[in-house]
């Protein structure tokens, strides 16, 4: 006759509060994340989601954890847009599309950078290290196909692209002007010597 086996123990259930603070905690810190010049602090991120800065801290178990969220949350879907762009058309136009986009989100978005320094992200991380295979694979695809020169190592040119379009983002004032001509400058710089 054989034992039965213990019943497994039921994964608790957040509260209903609980998830609620969580979602306004995270709402709050993407906010003040798309507002160039915002103190991210504890403080800030409970004032603005109208919660006291233990309720912040209890949701993510503290800052590093919960601007890693958000800023995961606002990465997600620019590297699902990479992606989407690879698998729907060739890579040359895959990247030129995203660089325009990528100028776009970077330009709302820029001062994210300057609340990271020194911070624990493991899932910011993650995504940023997809969105530079994702740019490398538009290069590389490129590459391949003729559409992007050969003779600069694809790391450089990736390194090239990254810190050029956010020095372009940062401009103040933002400047369409300024994107089409990096846009141009750049790509033409790209294209292979005949």
């Amino acid at each position: 006759m054989s034992t039965p086996s213990p019943e497994p123990a039921p994964t608790p259930r957040r509260r209903a509060d609980a998830v609620r603070n969580r979602d306004l905690t995270l709402d709050a810190a993407m906010a003040l994340l798309a507002e160039p010049g915002t103190s991210l602090t504890v403080e800030a991120i409970a004032k603005r989601a109208g919660l006291g800065a233990a309720t912040v801290v209890r949701a993510f178990g503290g800052k590093d954890a919960l601007l890693d969220a958000a800023v995961a949350r606002l990465l997600q879907p620019v590297v699902e847009r990479a992606r989407t762009l690879l698998a729907e058309t060739t890579p040359h136009q895959a990247l030129c599309t995203f660089l325009r986009e990528l100028i776009a989100f970077q330009t709302a978005h820029h001062a994210v950078n300057d609340q990271l320094g020194g911070l624990d992200l493991p899932a910011t991380t993650a995504l940023r290290a997809d969105l530079v295979a994702a740019v490398e694979e538009m290069i590389d695809g490129a590459r391949r196909d003729g559409e992007v020169r050969t003779d600069l190592d694809p790391a450089v040119t990736t390194t090239l692209i990254g810190a050029t379009a956010l020095a372009v983002a940062r401009a103040e004032p933002p400047s369409p002007g300024l994107t089409d001509a990096y846009l141009t400058v750049l790509l033409d710089g790209l294209r292979p010597h005949n």
